[in-house]
């Protein structure tokens, strides 16, 4: 989630009691969110006490409308095992994130793409699949 500079990509772990606050109208991806001047893109600061920063950003640079997506736990392709892949809606790009160690995560454009995609699935295997506009649904393999 974005407002005008920046993506965001948030992570709450299974089993966290939830209701984190990260920052959404003050805090856009790791920079503070100036109200007054919605399309200045202010520089990265420290967030306030309470907040929870999210584990990856890209720019507008990059793309526009982050679409969430799964982490790959399926059989048919162990080295994708464990990354979480998302995509953007206007870029077509798929990027990976996997944690390196814990509170670090390293992001990997995996796919670049002439779709829009609007969703992504997974199947009782674990085998993940992106939803591009349209209604058209492609299976990801390596």
């Amino acid at each position: 989630m974005g407002a005008t500079c920046y993506e965001e990509i948030d992570f709450e772990s299974a089993g966290s009691p939830g209701g984190l606050n990260y920052g959404w109208r003050r805090m856009e991806g790791f920079h503070a969110f100036n109200r007054d001047e919605p399309g200045l893109c202010n520089q990265p600061r420290l967030s306030p006490p309470g907040l929870t920063l999210p584990i990856a950003e890209y720019s507008h640079r990059q793309g526009t409308a982050v679409t969430g997506g799964y982490v790959y736990r399926g059989r048919e392709h162990s080295e994708l095992s464990g990354i979480y892949f998302y995509g953007d809606f206007t870029t077509g790009r798929i990027w990976g994130l996997q944690q390196a160690e814990p509170g670090k995560w390293a992001r990997y454009q995996m796919l670049d793409t002439s779709h829009y995609i609007s969703s992504f699935g997974e199947d009782e295997n674990g085998e993940l699949y992106v939803v591009a506009f349209g209604g058209y649904v492609y299976k990801i393999v390596r």
